[in-house]
């Protein structure tokens, strides 16, 4: 089952950028570079969308992020309405591509636009389905 690693977060049937999640299980973040123009994108991409090729390869990303907004979170959607209040940030990755995650080990009174945060895979296995994610953490 493409995605199985994301649960139920993924109700996609296939994808060519199913290996994103195995990578995520494995500890690494991936992007994909274009093999025919360059282009890298995060998050990867089957298509790209400068020559719109199909061929990429797979790149490690540092892991690196500097924060380019973030919300609080009080109001959730279903299934997400008993852990509020949780915050989620976006981020810049310096490879190219933003991102968007849990706050981690970050208080609200500690959060500055600009401040370098780290992204970190993680399983997120407190529940049947196991599901792969990324926390924004202090760098």
């Amino acid at each position: 089952m493409p995605f199985k690693w994301f649960g139920k977060i993924s109700f996609v049937p296939y994808t060519r950028v199913t290996d994103f999640a195995d990578h995520l299980k494995d500890g690494k973040l991936m992007g994909s570079k274009c093999c025919d123009c360059g282009q890298v994108t995060f998050p990867p991409r089957a298509d790209c969308l400068g020559c719109m090729s199909s061929e990429f390869d797979w790149i490690e990303y540092s892991g690196e992020a500097v924060l380019n907004t973030y919300t609080i979170i009080h109001a959730a959607p279903t299934g997400f309405d008993d852990i509020v209040p949780y915050m989620l940030g976006i981020v810049d990755l310096p490879e190219g591509g933003r991102l968007m995650g849990w706050m981690g080990d970050v208080a609200p009174e500690e959060i500055e636009i600009g401040m370098k945060l780290k992204v970190v895979p993680r399983i997120f296995d407190e529940i049947p389905e196991i599901k792969v994610h990324y926390t924004l953490e202090k760098a």
